[in-house]
Protein backbone atom coordinates (compact mmCIF):
# COMPACT_ATOMS: atom_id res chain seq x y z
CA UNK A 1 0.00 0.00 0.00
CA UNK A 2 1.49 3.59 -0.77
CA UNK A 3 0.73 7.09 -0.47
CA UNK A 4 0.39 9.93 -2.79
CA UNK A 5 0.96 13.53 -1.46
CA UNK A 6 0.34 16.34 -4.02
CA UNK A 7 2.91 19.55 -3.53
CA UNK A 8 1.37 21.75 -0.91
CA UNK A 9 -1.43 19.58 0.17
CA UNK A 10 -1.99 19.52 3.83
CA UNK A 11 -2.73 16.79 5.71
CA UNK A 12 -5.23 16.48 8.62
CA UNK A 13 -4.04 14.51 11.89
CA UNK A 14 -6.65 11.71 12.99
CA UNK A 15 -8.36 13.20 15.37
CA UNK A 16 -6.20 11.50 18.47
CA UNK A 17 -3.68 12.65 17.44
CA UNK A 18 -2.26 16.30 19.18
CA UNK A 19 -0.38 18.77 17.00
CA UNK A 20 2.89 19.12 17.99
CA UNK A 21 3.68 21.46 20.38
CA UNK A 22 6.69 24.21 20.52
CA UNK A 23 9.11 23.95 23.39
CA UNK A 24 7.96 25.40 26.33
CA UNK A 25 10.71 27.99 26.72
CA UNK A 26 12.18 27.42 30.90
CA UNK A 27 11.02 30.17 33.41
CA UNK A 28 12.73 31.11 36.56
CA UNK A 29 11.48 32.72 39.94
CA UNK A 30 13.88 35.70 41.36
CA UNK A 31 14.64 38.40 43.56
CA UNK A 32 14.54 41.34 40.73
CA UNK A 33 16.61 44.58 41.34
CA UNK A 34 18.33 47.22 39.49
CA UNK A 35 21.55 49.20 38.97
CA UNK A 36 22.75 52.10 36.96
CA UNK A 37 25.98 52.26 35.02
CA UNK A 38 27.81 54.57 37.24
CA UNK A 39 31.43 53.76 39.46
CA UNK A 40 29.67 52.85 42.59
CA UNK A 41 27.61 50.34 41.23
CA UNK A 42 29.40 48.70 38.75
CA UNK A 43 33.20 46.81 38.17
CA UNK A 44 35.47 48.71 36.42
CA UNK A 45 34.12 50.30 33.43
CA UNK A 46 30.80 51.03 33.95
CA UNK A 47 30.21 52.06 30.22
CA UNK A 48 31.06 48.12 29.72
CA UNK A 49 29.21 44.72 30.68
CA UNK A 50 31.20 41.63 32.06
CA UNK A 51 30.52 40.22 28.55
CA UNK A 52 32.33 43.10 26.90
CA UNK A 53 28.92 44.93 25.28
CA UNK A 54 28.11 48.36 26.07
CA UNK A 55 25.90 49.00 28.99
CA UNK A 56 22.64 50.12 27.08
CA UNK A 57 20.24 51.02 30.04
CA UNK A 58 17.52 50.33 27.34
CA UNK A 59 17.71 46.28 26.82
CA UNK A 60 21.15 45.04 29.25
CA UNK A 61 19.96 43.04 32.33
CA UNK A 62 22.44 41.50 34.71
CA UNK A 63 22.09 37.69 36.27
CA UNK A 64 23.46 36.12 39.45
CA UNK A 65 26.63 34.24 38.92
CA UNK A 66 24.36 30.94 40.18
CA UNK A 67 21.97 31.69 37.11
CA UNK A 68 24.76 31.50 34.53
CA UNK A 69 24.37 28.05 32.88
CA UNK A 70 20.91 29.15 32.67
CA UNK A 71 20.88 32.35 31.98
CA UNK A 72 24.23 32.82 29.51
CA UNK A 73 25.21 35.84 27.91
CA UNK A 74 22.96 36.93 24.61
CA UNK A 75 20.54 35.03 26.41
CA UNK A 76 16.63 37.18 26.12
CA UNK A 77 14.25 37.38 28.60
CA UNK A 78 10.97 38.43 29.38
CA UNK A 79 9.72 39.42 32.79
CA UNK A 80 5.98 38.56 34.74
CA UNK A 81 5.43 40.50 38.03
CA UNK A 82 2.05 39.20 38.37
CA UNK A 83 3.08 36.64 41.26
CA UNK A 84 4.68 39.79 43.46
CA UNK A 85 2.66 39.19 46.72
CA UNK A 86 0.69 42.30 47.81
CA UNK A 87 2.91 42.41 50.95
CA UNK A 88 5.88 43.24 48.46
CA UNK A 89 6.52 46.75 48.37
CA UNK A 90 8.88 47.10 45.23
CA UNK A 91 7.87 49.07 42.47
CA UNK A 92 7.84 46.98 39.80
CA UNK A 93 4.17 47.88 38.56
CA UNK A 94 5.69 51.68 38.05
CA UNK A 95 8.41 50.72 36.26
CA UNK A 96 7.35 47.88 34.40
CA UNK A 97 7.01 49.85 31.06
CA UNK A 98 10.62 50.76 30.98
CA UNK A 99 11.73 47.39 31.40
CA UNK A 100 10.41 45.21 28.53
CA UNK A 101 12.56 42.77 27.16
CA UNK A 102 16.03 42.55 28.38
CA UNK A 103 19.40 40.85 27.31
CA UNK A 104 21.25 39.25 29.78
CA UNK A 105 25.20 40.71 29.16
CA UNK A 106 26.34 41.67 33.14
CA UNK A 107 26.81 39.65 36.23
CA UNK A 108 25.94 40.79 39.22
CA UNK A 109 28.14 40.42 42.48
CA UNK A 110 29.27 37.06 43.87
CA UNK A 111 27.12 37.88 47.02
CA UNK A 112 23.91 37.80 45.50
CA UNK A 113 21.87 34.84 44.14
CA UNK A 114 19.01 33.87 42.08
CA UNK A 115 18.35 37.04 41.14
CA UNK A 116 18.35 39.44 37.95
CA UNK A 117 19.20 43.03 38.25
CA UNK A 118 17.91 45.60 35.25
CA UNK A 119 20.13 48.41 33.94
CA UNK A 120 17.91 51.60 33.87
CA UNK A 121 19.59 55.04 32.70
CA UNK A 122 20.56 57.43 35.46
CA UNK A 123 18.19 60.21 35.29
CA UNK A 124 15.44 60.61 38.14
CA UNK A 125 12.25 60.53 36.30
CA UNK A 126 9.69 59.11 38.92
CA UNK A 127 7.97 61.95 40.91
CA UNK A 128 7.38 60.67 44.57
CA UNK A 129 5.13 61.97 47.32
CA UNK A 130 7.94 61.55 49.84
CA UNK A 131 11.35 61.88 48.40
CA UNK A 132 11.10 64.62 45.11
CA UNK A 133 12.26 62.75 41.79
CA UNK A 134 13.82 59.60 42.22
CA UNK A 135 15.44 57.37 39.26
CA UNK A 136 13.90 54.01 38.27
CA UNK A 137 16.47 51.73 39.96
CA UNK A 138 15.52 53.13 43.28
CA UNK A 139 11.63 53.45 42.53
CA UNK A 140 12.16 49.54 41.93
CA UNK A 141 13.91 48.49 44.73
CA UNK A 142 13.68 44.70 45.70
CA UNK A 143 11.00 42.96 43.98
CA UNK A 144 10.35 38.91 45.31
CA UNK A 145 8.85 36.31 43.36
CA UNK A 146 8.89 37.80 39.82
CA UNK A 147 9.10 35.02 37.20
CA UNK A 148 11.19 35.35 34.02
CA UNK A 149 10.98 33.63 31.09
CA UNK A 150 13.26 32.64 28.17
CA UNK A 151 12.30 33.95 24.99
CA UNK A 152 15.65 33.89 22.70
CA UNK A 153 18.71 34.52 21.99
CA UNK A 154 21.21 36.86 20.81
CA UNK A 155 24.66 37.19 19.54
CA UNK A 156 26.72 39.52 22.36
CA UNK A 157 27.95 41.35 19.64
CA UNK A 158 24.65 41.95 18.01
CA UNK A 159 22.47 42.97 20.78
CA UNK A 160 19.77 45.38 19.72
CA UNK A 161 19.90 49.18 21.03
CA UNK A 162 16.37 49.75 21.62
CA UNK A 163 13.53 47.96 23.30
CA UNK A 164 11.70 48.89 19.40
CA UNK A 165 14.91 46.85 17.79
CA UNK A 166 14.53 43.82 20.15
CA UNK A 167 11.00 43.85 20.91
CA UNK A 168 10.83 42.98 16.90
CA UNK A 169 13.33 40.43 16.63
CA UNK A 170 11.41 38.65 19.52
CA UNK A 171 8.22 38.74 17.74
CA UNK A 172 9.98 37.21 14.51
CA UNK A 173 10.55 40.00 12.39
CA UNK A 174 13.94 40.07 12.33
CA UNK A 175 16.07 36.72 12.32
CA UNK A 176 19.00 36.99 14.53
CA UNK A 177 17.16 35.35 17.50
CA UNK A 178 18.26 31.82 17.70
CA UNK A 179 15.43 30.57 19.56
CA UNK A 180 11.23 31.55 20.53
Amino acid sequence: MGFLLFSGATMALPAHAEAPKAPAQPSYAVTLTAYNAVPAQTDGDPLETASGAFSNPEVVAARSRDLADELPFGTVIEFDGSAISSENTCGYDVVAKNIGYRVIADTMNARYTKRVDVLFGTKAEYTTTDKGMKNAAEVLGICNGVAIRVVGRVAINKIPKTQAELSRIVRGIGNELAVK
